[in-house]
């Protein structure tokens, strides 16, 4: 999921852009290698999946010899979780995982994206694996195959093994880096004969900032900006290790990629000067991660910006980060930055966020649907890639249950049908995204909301644990059906 806040401060903003002029983005063409559409719809073949990950649904924290993670000791600490719940029982979905999978089936679903928990499958995060772990993601790939429902795997979504951040501080040290690769080796090994495409770290953007920057999520520090820098380098350089892991201990054909939570930018008027300004913000605000994965170096405008708090490396690790990826993994969920074109510094202005800006139930998430089209069309400019998913999108709801027992949850359906049909718009015009994961499934434990906001299509009663359908399953069964966003 995405960030509760905005995830950088705009005084931060306008220092980057006015940090010196970047190398030009070049005007690269995004060749039309879309397959063939039925009718105006998505290219044929589209993926519709949805999505959810282990703590957040799985719960049994104790059970089958699982170990701790720094989530379960983070939602002990007092006022940290806003309705003061935690992930122990979550949706019970460690035990009702065939329930689950009916319920992916339900929506015609080809594709499911699910999280590994590292302390299920190592409960110390290294050392001798727990295959009662193991066997649980066994047990679940083999249910979802056996209803046509393709198995996308995530090695990291968020619940490190309390052990690695005791023993080295997390992700602070690149001992955990190493250990997260002989952890996707394992995965890659006894997993991927089932399954095909592998997610590495999910939302470095998020876990590194808010977990180390600003104590909002686990392990809840905060330190300074070079250390959280550091940390974010760490963060790519782990991805870089578990791509070389899946490569040399997958089976042939394995697709591995990363899902961040990019940092969206989207012209503010659409002229070629702001969407070519556009262009360099998205890749000069996204330069920590995702840029230096995908093109093995840090922007000068980037390390100008940092001055002395800029990461440590060397060319080694860079060429690690960097090994090549077979798609991107984009969770878009609302813009958080309109620019403009600037003839100051790196040649783009970040545009200030009224307060009357429309946001959904989070605050957080606003309103923008034309940043599900403006992003994936210059990200495949950017970073030269012919294979972008979706792998989150979404919104919470209030999802009030009505005298008839339904959930009408029209906002939600609101919110996707926009999005879906900007998202259809940049597929339309050859944009190469090739599938489309929505958060989420099911409601479920969402972070330092707890089980307050809501962003399942399926309404959960965490008490009796029983599913119900809102009407925006509906929709998006209709969406998949149809292939197309209904508009």
């Amino acid at each position: 999921m995405s960030d509760p806040v905005s995830r950088r401060q705009f005084a931060k903003l306008a220092g980057l852009s006015a940090a010196g002029v970047a190398s030009p983005l070049e005007a690269l063409e995004v060749k039309p290698v879309s397959p063939p559409r039925s009718g105006n719809g998505f290219p044929a073949g589209f993926l519709w999946g949805t999505a959810t990950s282990s703590y957040q649904v799985e719960g049994a924290v104790n059970e089958d010899g699982r170990g701790a993670s720094i989530w379960d000791k983070f939602v002990r600490i007092p006022g940290k979780i806003e309705d003061g719940t935690n992930g122990d029982r979550a949706n019970e979905h460690y035990q009702r995982y065939k329930e689950d999978v009916a319920l992916i089936k339900e929506l015609g679903c080809k594709a499911y994206r699910f999280s590994v928990a590292w302390p299920r499958v190592f409960p110390d995060g290294d050392g001798k694996p727990n295959l009662k772990g193991l066997d649980f993601y066994n047990r679940l790939i083999d249910e979802l195959l056996k209803n046509g429902i393709e198995p996308w795997l995530t090695l990291y979504h968020w619940d490190l093994p309390q052990s690695l951040q005791d023993r080295f501080g997390g992700w602070r040290s690149t001992e955990t880096c190493k250990i997260f690769g002989d952890y996707a080796a394992y995965v890659a090994k006894h997993l991927t004969d089932r399954v095909k495409n592998v997610f590495t770290l999910n939302e470095s953007g998020r876990f590194v900032y808010f977990g180390y920057g600003i104590g909002i999520d686990a392990p809840g520090l905060t330190l300074p900006q070079a250390e959280v820098n550091q940390i974010r380098h760490n963060s790519a350089l782990a991805h870089g290790l578990a791509v070389q892991a899946v490569r040399a201990h997958g089976r042939r054909g394995t697709r591995v990629g990363p899902a961040e939570n990019i940092d969206a930018c989207a012209p503010a008027i659409d002229t070629p000067e702001n969407v070519r300004a556009a262009g360099i913000a998205l890749r000069e605000m996204n330069a920590g991660y995702l840029n230096v994965i995908m093109t093995g170096k840090y922007t000068d405008a980037f390390l100008k910006f940092a001055g002395p708090n800029a990461p440590k490396y060397t060319d080694a690790e860079l060429k690690i980060i960097s090994s090549p990826v077979d798609f991107l993994g984009l969770n878009i969920y609302a813009p958080q930055h309109y620019v403009v074109a600037s003839d100051q510094g790196a040649g783009f202005m970040p545009l200030p966020i009224p307060k009357s800006f429309p946001h959904m139930n989070s605050d957080w998430l606003r309103v923008g649907p034309e940043t599900i089209y403006w992003v994936p069309k210059l990200a495949a400019k950017i970073w030269k890639t012919d294979a972008i998913y979706i792998s989150e999108n979404g919104t919470s709801s209030d999802d009030v249950i009505t005298a008839d027992g339904k959930i009408y949850d029209t906002d939600r359906i609101m919110y996707l049908r926009n999005y879906l049909a900007q998202l259809q718009r940049a597929t339309t015009e050859g944009v190469p995204v090739r599938g489309y994961f929505l958060w989420s499934l099911m409601d479920n434990f969402e972070w330092v909301y707890g089980l307050n906001k809501r962003f399942g299509l399926y309404h959960v009663n965490f008490d009796t644990q029983v599913r119900t359908p809102k009407l925006s399953a509906s929709f998006y069964r209709n969406v998949i059906a149809n292939n197309a966003a209904g508009v």
